[in-house]
């Protein structure tokens, strides 16, 4: 038997931009619905269906808006960035072949129906994607009704053919039509009986098969559920016309005819790569591989350090280098519309090419990609430090773009040049057209001193940090291990004790049954799978009984141990007796720069157990100390100055706690009466601000009505009117522009801003407050550390920074430098920008990380 698709498009158009977060392109388009639509559709068209077509409505009236004027007419219209996104999906369902069914008068729903009575009468097996209920009466033997549910990010789909329909609701996909024309819908405004809901149209449709039966029986129904029915008859009569889909459109369209055409391949991939859909070119498997010709681009094997030193001396010199942990793969450069190519592996010695690419290293204007890789692998390898000007393509393209998860050139040729499918040997051409593209738009951005004065040099910074790495007390390390190690297994055999029996504590579905079965305490949440025994239900169950202590402190010794403990033993490097961190400057939204295998900035510093990790990290050896260097309050600080708000200017000015004046203005009460409980609530307050926090989050937060929050976050507000008017200054610029800035240039992209879905648009609003705060003070310790970087290397001095934690710098000092070092990070740090309140940077000096805190 052959087989047919058919999607309900703007069902399931809708359902994807609701359930994808919202993106958009370069040119600031919305794509959200149209990419979660072709993610839902091509994993369903992967099951080779013999024909497919998507339906869609119309704008103009069907036959039902002139039978009932009021049918659907409390709809809202369709959300602008949804609309925009229509035109965009019926193009590319054009050029991948797939007919596209409309036709004025009629919804898709009939539509729908229509072509699976052709199917019935052809005898093709029908199957409908929607995510609309009322296609659930055209389930039959034939046709099979697929549901598609979104939620998270996730999508479900569940199948429903006659059988399952009854077995579901109760009454069969005919019967279905009848249940409606009782209830009615209120999403289509289709009235119904009036008095009679869900419960009772089911019940009589259950019970009398059909509407005419209901309707012939009417004398069997006594009291108000008959007179009810009487007096609504009209309107269950109409209430069921309108819900009933029509099944004899007349489409001029025969099953046979709708086959997937063939697919306009180029056009198709220009359409994608211009809506940046990378993920949907390489699931249609429509990349046109570059050849070697396609740009002027011929590759040339270079055969002796001497045509390698010819080449090198050209400037700038574009370049890409292919590594494989400690080896050197190939070194390919761009020239003349040319590839030139050193391959390593194909028996040549890399040390007669030493001297030429030292050179290029040390001495020449450079462009490529991810350089800081580059920098450490050639200093680790071969001894070569990087020095003269360079130019990363990644880090331009990550200061546009912010929100991508990496910047291969491949995916920088779709974005500027408009060039998909492009091999690994002939992107290095690409490098010099990217550069034209990415320098032209750094300008145009104004974000030239952003990148050049802070990024780039920041790139050194970040390869010096990660050659040195931080020396770590591997037997203590193992110590700990050990202790943690037995702590755990005296609590699980504590919770076993509790719980009276053994069990696996670490599944969730067998300790939901121990904890809300066995032991019968009260349950907080469920899942699909079971009971919820997650970290929130855990802190609402405190105090229930015994064991949800033990297992709170069971979950977080297995944590400190697997993590932190086992896991950073496992990376303590050999040969050098420290681990060394990656430093990434591309990865977060918000400028921050972020630390990974293993992530130093995200050691437990909440519980003193977590806080011991800190003592394994110790000074290189007896003869240095660490120096910690921690901004005091940075954000606020920043906020203060950006907002030009004079009570918290005025505050930091005179060295003030900004907490105490916060909450003395808060809650009215004088300075010196401020209590530490009113400190404590005013510093969630302060920094709840920064973040664009809402009175639900702060009630939570600091435990008091959402009354009390909502009159704490006015009060404040009202207090520093400069802050208010910047928080609402910042969110009609994002609103506006689609981003917002900070100070140096620093843009993040916010389409979830002008969102009509009011969570989203909530979410962008709070994130227009925050990022030009959180952006700028990154900004700072960027340049800050820049700095103290380059005072460390003109004063000659031999202490080096081996990490940065957010707003905190650490720097492994010889101790007879001490004091300079000290002086030196102090006056960069306080001086690194000019802002309307001072900068303080708290310092203090030991032998492992956890002294200096």
């Amino acid at each position: 038997m052959k087989k047919l698709l058919i999607l309900d498009g703007n069902s399931i158009i809708n359902r994807a931009f609701y359930g994808v977060r919202p993106l958009t392109d370069a040119k600031g388009r919305h794509t959200n619905a149209v990419y979660g639509f072709l993610n839902i559709f091509l994993k369903i068209l992967g099951e080779n269906f013999d024909y497919v077509a998507v339906a869609f409505d119309l704008k103009a009236p069907t036959f039902r808006h002139k039978m009932y004027s009021l049918y659907k007419a409390q709809r809202k219209g369709m959300p602008e960035e949804l609309a925009e996104q229509m035109p965009y999906l019926k193009d590319i369902l054009c050029k991948m072949g797939i007919p596209i069914l409309e036709k004025e008068g009629f919804e898709a729903d009939d539509i729908i129906g229509t072509v699976s009575a052709m199917c019935e009468k052809e005898n093709v097996k029908c199957t409908i994607l929607t995510g609309d209920r009322d296609d659930l009466q055209l389930a039959s033997d034939f046709t099979t009704v697929r549901l598609v549910i979104t939620k998270g990010g996730a999508t479900e789909t569940t199948d429903y053919d006659g059988k399952a329909v009854f077995e579901k609701l109760g009454v069969t996909p005919q019967e279905f039509v009848d249940v409606k024309a009782l209830m009615g819908d209120s999403s289509d405004n289709i009235p119904g009986v009036k008095g009679i809901g869900e419960k009772g149209a089911f019940s009589l449709i259950q019970q009398y098969k059909s509407l005419d039966k209901v309707y012939e029986n009417i004398e069997e129904i006594k009291g108000a559920l008959k007179t009810k029915l009487e007096d609504g008859k009209d309107m269950a009569y109409l209430s069921k016309t309108l819900a009933t889909i029509d099944k004899n459109v007349p489409l001029g369209q025969i099953i046979s005819s709708l086959t997937q055409k063939e697919i306009d391949k180029s056009q198709l991939l220009l359409t994608l790569t211009d809506f940046e859909l990378k993920s949907i070119i390489s699931r249609l498997d429509i990349e046109e591989t570059v050849s070697d010709t396609a740009f002027g681009c011929e590759i040339i094997e270079i055969s002796s350090p001497e045509q390698a030193e010819e080449i090198i001396a050209k400037t700038p010199v574009f370049y890409t280098i292919e590594t494989d942990g400690t080896d050197l793969k190939q070194v390919c450069f761009a020239q003349n519309e040319k590839v030139y190519r050193i391959s390593f592996l194909s028996g040549y010695d890399v040390i007669p090419y030493l001297p030429c690419l030292k050179e290029l290293f040390e001495e020449k204007e450079k462009v490529t990609l991810n350089i800081k890789h580059q920098m450490v692998f050639m200093r680790e390898n071969y001894g070569i430090l990087t020095g003269g000007k360079y130019f990363d393509l990644a880090l331009a393209a990550y200061l546009s773009k912010p929100q991508e998860q990496s910047y291969p050139v491949k995916d920088l040729a779709m974005r500027y040049l408009n060039i998909s499918g492009v091999e690994d040997n002939t992107e290095t051409a690409l490098l010099p057209k990217l550069y034209e593209e990415l320098s032209a738009e750094i300008e145009e951005n104004d974000q030239h001193d952003l990148l050049y004065n802070i990024e780039f040099p920041l790139t050194k910074v970040l390869a010096d940090m990660e050659y040195e790495g931080f020396k770590v007390d591997r037997d203590s390390l193992a110590s700990f291990s050990e202790l943690l190690n037995k702590s755990i297994l005296t609590l699980q055999t504590e919770i076993f004790s509790l719980a009276g029996e053994e069990f696996n504590i670490n599944s969730p579905k067998q300790l939901g049954v121990i904890l809300f079965e066995n032991l019968g305490l009260p349950i907080i949440k469920k899942t699909k799978t079971g009971y919820s025994t997650n970290a929130e239900v855990l802190e609402k169950l405190k105090g229930s009984h015994e064991i949800i202590e033990k297992i709170m402190d069971y979950r977080t010794y297995t944590k400190l141990k697997s993590t932190y403990a086992d896991g950073l033993y496992q990376v303590i490097r050999p040969e050098t007796g420290k681990i060394h961190s990656s430093f990434n400057q591309t990865v977060t939204a918000t400028g921050r720069i972020s630390s990974t295998e293993p992530n130093l900035q995200n050691i437990p510093v909440r519980i003193e157990l977590g806080r011991q990790i800190r003592k394994m990290f110790i000074s290189s050896d007896e003869n240095h100390i660490l120096i910690d260097a921690d901004y005091s309050q940075i954000e606020l600080r920043v906020l203060a100055h950006i907002a030009k708000d004079e009570t918290m200017s005025n505050a930091f000015k005179a060295g003030t706690d900004i907490h105490a004046v916060t909450a003395s203005e808060v809650f009215s009460v004088p300075l010196d009466e401020v209590t530490s409980e009113m400190r404590s609530k005013a510093k969630a307050v302060n920094f709840g601000i920064v973040y664009g926090i809402g009175e639900f989050s702060l009630a939570q937060d600091i435990k008091v009505t959402r009354k009390q929050a909502a009159a704490y976050i006015e009060n404040y507000l009202n207090t520093y009117k400069g802050i208010a008017k910047f928080m609402k200054d910042t969110v009609e610029f994002a609103k506006k522009n689609g981003y917002v800035k900070t100070l140096t240039g620093r843009r993040r992209y916010i389409p979830e801003i002008t969102s009509s879905n009011f969570n989203l648009r909530s979410f962008g609003e709070r994130v227009a407050m925050n990022a030009p705060i959180q952006g700028y003070a990154a900004d700072i310790i960027k340049i800050a550390m820049v700095k103290v970087y380059e005072r460390l290397l003109k004063e000659n001095l031999k202490s080096k920074l081996i990490l940065q934690v957010h707003d905190e710098l650490i720097i492994d000092a010889l101790k007879e430098e001490q004091h300079q070092v000290e002086k030196i990070l102090k006056e960069e740090m306080e001086n690194a920008v000019s802002l309307s309140v001072p900068l303080i940077a708290d310092m203090k000096a030991g032998n492992s990380w956890y002294e200096t805190k």
